[in-house]
C-alpha cells in the first residue's frame, strides 16, 4: 500500500469534503453506509412475545422486547404496524448502556434523577395507526443503543421493519466519506486492531455530536419526557458536547472535539458555528459563556472563556479562514482583556469565575487557568500576526513570556517534580501538569520528563484518576495527559494509558462499545461525578462525548506524527513516535490538499513516505538514530530534524547496531 495524494473531492452544498483513500482501515469505521439502520439482534424479551415473519407480536399489558443495534445511534424511530385492535397501545424507552433496559423508564438524558425516574417512557396510545409510523421529532432520542418496545394494553400489537433515521451531520451525503484516516498494528495489545478502532471511534463519537442546530435538548421538559428541539445556533450543524446529552456548546470540549474533526471529517464548519453561538452571548464586559443555549450560563468560567479563545485559534490554524477571524476579532480581542485584567499583583492571573470541567478546588491564582492564558496570549500572538496587527502581536508574545518565567517560580515544586494547583497548596493536579507541557509552560525536557513521571502515581487500573476531582477518571483532562507523555519523549508510556482507560471505555460491556464515555469512577462504574452535579444518577452519563476523544488527534498527531504548524498547513512537521509499534499510516487534508505519512520499523530499517502539498515546508524529526537517505540521496539531519519542501519524499534510516 503506498500513500495516494490524489483525493476524490465531493461538493456537498456549502461543504466540501475529499475522501481519504480506502484500505483496511475502512472496516472499522463505526459510521454506518445508510442513514436508515435497523436493530441487529433481540437482547431480551418479558411476557408474551411472539415472532411471525420478519415481525414480533407482543400479547397482554407489560410484555416487551429490547432490540440492539449493535453500536450508538440518534435520530427518531420508526416502524410498521402490522396488526393491532382499537386497544392495543404501546411505549418506547431507550438506553445507552445495557444496565439500565428497562420496560417502565429510559436513561436520563434532560435531569438527574437518583432512581432513574426523570425521562420515563414515550407512550403512543391506542387507538394505533396501520401502517408506518415515526417518532415525533420533538421526543426523537440523541444517542442511544437499545430500544424497548412494551405493550401497554391487554390487546395484542404486531409490528416490523423497526428502524432508527440517523440526523446527525445532516449537512453530508455519506458518513463514512471521512478526508482522514490511520491505521496501526499493536502487537503489544490483547486486540493488535486497538488502535484503529479507537482512533475511529472517537471520529464516530464526534460525528454523532454533530447535530441539526435546532435539535437540542430542552432541559425544562417535565418529567415524565423529554423534547430534543431546542434552538442551539443560527442556522445549520453544531459541534456539540454530547450525543444524548447536554446537546449544547462546552468551549472546554472543543478543546479535544475539535482536532478529532480536523483528523477525521475535516467538518470544520460546525465548529465554526458553535464558535459563533458562543460569541453571539458575550458580555459587554467582554466575558464569553461558560456553555451556550439552551443552558446558556453567560458567565462564571474563566477557564471555558479561555476555551472559546483557544478554539478560535485551533479553527483557524486548521481551516485557513482568515475572514471569520477578522469578522470576530473585536470580540476576540475583548476576550483577551477580560482576561488580562485579572492579573493581579502576582504576575498571575487570579480567578474568579470558577466554574469549570467538573474540577473542585478553582479559584484564585490557579495552575489550569494559568496555563489556559498563556495559550491564549501564545496563540493571540499567532492570529494578531496572522492579521498584520505587529503591535498587538508582540504585546501578546511579550506577556506571555513576562508570564512563563513567573508561572515557574510560583508553581513549580522541585521536590515533587510538578507544578502545584495554587499558591495556596501543595497540591498537584492532572489537568494543569498536563496542559504546562502540552502549551510548552515547561522550561527544559527534564521537567515535562518529571510531570510524566509524576502523573503516573494518578493511575489504576482503568486509567488515570484526576485529583482534583477525587475518585473520578476524566477522559477529558485524559486527553491532555496523553499528549504530555507524547511530548516528553514517553510513547510507550502514552499507550500503556491509552490501553488502561480507552480500551476500557471501548470494550466494557457497560459502554455502546462505539462511541467514547463521558467519564466513569476509579473502579470502573458509570456513576461519574455523582457528588459533583449528577446525584448519584449512572444512567445519567453520556456513552458518546466529543471532550473524550483525545486519542484520534493524538494517534494522528504523535504517533504518525503529522502536525500542521502554519495556516492550513503552509508549514508542518513530521514527528513520529514509534513506541514500540511496528508500522503506521495515515493523514488528513486542509484546503492546501492532502497531508499523509506512513512509515515502518523493520530488519534493521526505519522508512517512511511523507507526502505534503506542493508550495509548503516542513520538517522531518527522525524517531531512530542511522545513516539517513532522503529519496535515495544521503542527508544529513540537523539536530535529528529534515528540512523538506511540499512534495512527495522517502526518508530511509539504516539503524545504528
Amino acid at each position: 500500500m503506498t500513500l495516494r495524494s490524489l483525493l476524490v473531492c465531493l461538493s456537498l452544498g456549502t461543504y466540501v469534503a475529499c475522501l481519504a483513500p480506502s484500505g483496511p482501515w475502512d472496516a472499522f469505521n463505526f459510521a454506518p453506509a445508510s442513514r436508515t439502520v435497523y436493530p441487529v439482534s433481540i437482547r431480551e424479551t418479558s411476557g408474551n412475545v411472539s415472532s411471525i415473519g420478519d415481525g414480533l407480536t407482543l400479547s397482554g399489558d407489560g410484555s416487551y422486547v429490547t432490540l440492539d443495534f449493535a453500536f450508538e445511534v440518534a435520530g427518531p424511530i420508526s416502524l410498521y404496524f402490522d396488526d393491532v385492535s382499537e386497544s392495543s397501545s404501546i411505549a418506547l424507552s431507550f438506553t445507552e448502556s445495557p444496565l439500565f433496559i428497562s420496560p417502565t423508564t429510559s436513561d436520563d438524558s434532560d435531569t438527574v434523577s437518583a432512581d432513574m425516574s426523570y425521562d420515563g417512557v414515550l407512550n403512543v396510545p391506542a387507538p394505533l395507526p396501520t401502517g408506518y409510523w415515526t417518532q415525533p421529532a420533538a421526543q426523537m432520542r440523541g444517542g442511544f443503543r437499545f430500544l424497548t418496545i412494551v405493550s401497554t394494553s391487554d390487546g395484542a400489537v404486531s409490528f416490523s421493519n423497526v428502524s432508527c433515521g440517523l440526523n446527525f451531520m445532516p449537512h453530508v451525503e455519506s458518513l463514512r466519506d471521512y478526508s482522514g484516516y490511520f491505521y496501526a498494528a499493536d502487537p503489544k495489545y490483547v486486540d493488535q486492531n486497538f488502535l484503529t478502532k479507537i482512533w475511529y471511534a472517537g471520529a464516530y463519537t464526534v460525528q454523532i455530536d454533530t447535530i441539526p442546530y435546532d435539535t437540542g435538548r430542552d432541559p425544562n421538559h417535565p418529567s415524565p419526557g423529554w423534547a430534543n428541539n431546542y434552538p442551539i445556533g443560527n442556522t445549520g450543524a453544531v459541534l456539540v458536547d454530547g450525543a444524548k446529552r447536554d446537546r449544547s456548546v462546552w468551549p472546554g470540549d472543543l478543546g479535544i472535539s475539535l482536532p478529532t474533526q480536523f483528523v477525521s471529517t475535516n467538518d470544520l464548519v460546525t465548529t465554526r458555528n458553535a464558535l459563533d453561538t458562543l460569541y453571539a452571548m458575550q458580555s459587554a464586559s467582554g466575558a464569553l459563556p461558560y456553555s451556550g443555549p439552551p443552558i446558556s450560563a453567560t458567565a462564571g468560567s474563566d477557564t471555558y472563556h479561555a476555551w472559546t479563545l483557544v478554539g478560535t485559534y485551533t479553527y483557524v490554524l486548521y481551516s485557513g479562514d482568515f475572514a471569520w477571524l477578522q469578522h470576530v476579532w473585536s470580540n476576540y480581542t475583548r476576550g483577551v482583556e477580560y482576561l488580562a485584567e485579572k492579573v493581579d499583583e502576582t504576575g498571575l492571573l487570579y480567578v474568579t469565575g470558577v466554574l469549570d470541567w467538573g474540577r473542585i478546588g478553582q479559584g484564585g491564582n490557579n495552575a489550569e487557568a494559568n496555563a489556559l492564558y498563556y495559550k491564549v496570549l501564545t496563540s493571540g500572538a499567532d492570529l494578531a500576526s496572522w492579521l498584520n496587527d505587529t503591535d498587538l502581536a508582540d504585546a501578546y508574545a511579550t506577556n506571555a513570556s513576562a508570564l512563563k518565567p513567573i508561572f515557574n517560580d510560583a508553581l513549580w515544586l522541585a521536590d515533587r517534580g510538578m507544578y502545584r494547583d495554587n499558591l495556596t497548596t501543595t497540591f498537584c493536579a492532572q489537568d494543569s501538569n498536563s496542559l504546562a507541557v502540552v502549551f510548552n509552560l515547561t522550561e527544559n525536557a527534564t521537567q515535562a520528563a518529571s510531570i510524566s513521571e509524576g502523573l503516573t502515581a494518578n493511575w489504576g487500573v482503568y486509567g488515570a484518576t484526576a485529583p482534583e476531582l477525587p475518585d473520578t477518571i476524566a477522559p477529558f483532562i485524559g486527553g491532555f495527559e496523553l499528549q504530555a507523555h507524547f511530548i516528553a519523549g514517553r510513547g510507550a508510556r502514552a499507550l500503556d494509558l491509552l490501553h488502561r482507560e480507552w480500551g476500557y471505555m471501548l470494550y466494557t460491556p457497560l459502554s455502546v462499545q462505539s462511541t467514547l464515555l463521558e467519564g466513569y469512577t476509579t473502579n470502573g462504574s458509570l456513576y461519574f461525578r455523582s457528588t459533583d452535579g449528577y446525584d448519584y444518577d449512572a444512567s445519567y452519563t453520556s456513552h458518546a462525548h466529543g471532550w473524550s476523544t483525545g486519542p484520534t488527534s493524538v494517534l494522528s498527531f504523535y504517533v504518525l506524527g503529522l502536525q500542521i504548524t502554519g495556516p492550513q498547513g503552509q508549514t508542518w512537521a513530521v514527528a513520529p513516535h514509534t513506541a514500540g509499534l511496528p508500522y503506521a499510516e495515515g493523514g488528513y487534508e486542509t484546503p492546501l490538499g492532502w497531508f499523509g505519512v506512513r512509515w515502518s520499523l523493520d530488519e534493521g530499517w526505519w522508512n517512511a513516505t511523507v507526502c505534503t502539498p506542493e508550495g509548503t515546508s516542513g520538517s522531518v524529526t527522525l524517531p531512530v538514530n542511522g545513516t539517513v537517505s532522503v529519496d535515495g540521496d544521503a542527508a544529513a539531519p540537523d539536530d535529528s530534524a529534515l528540512q523538506l519542501s511540499g512534495g512527495n519524499h522517502t526518508v530511509s534510516v539504516q539503524l545504528i547496531a
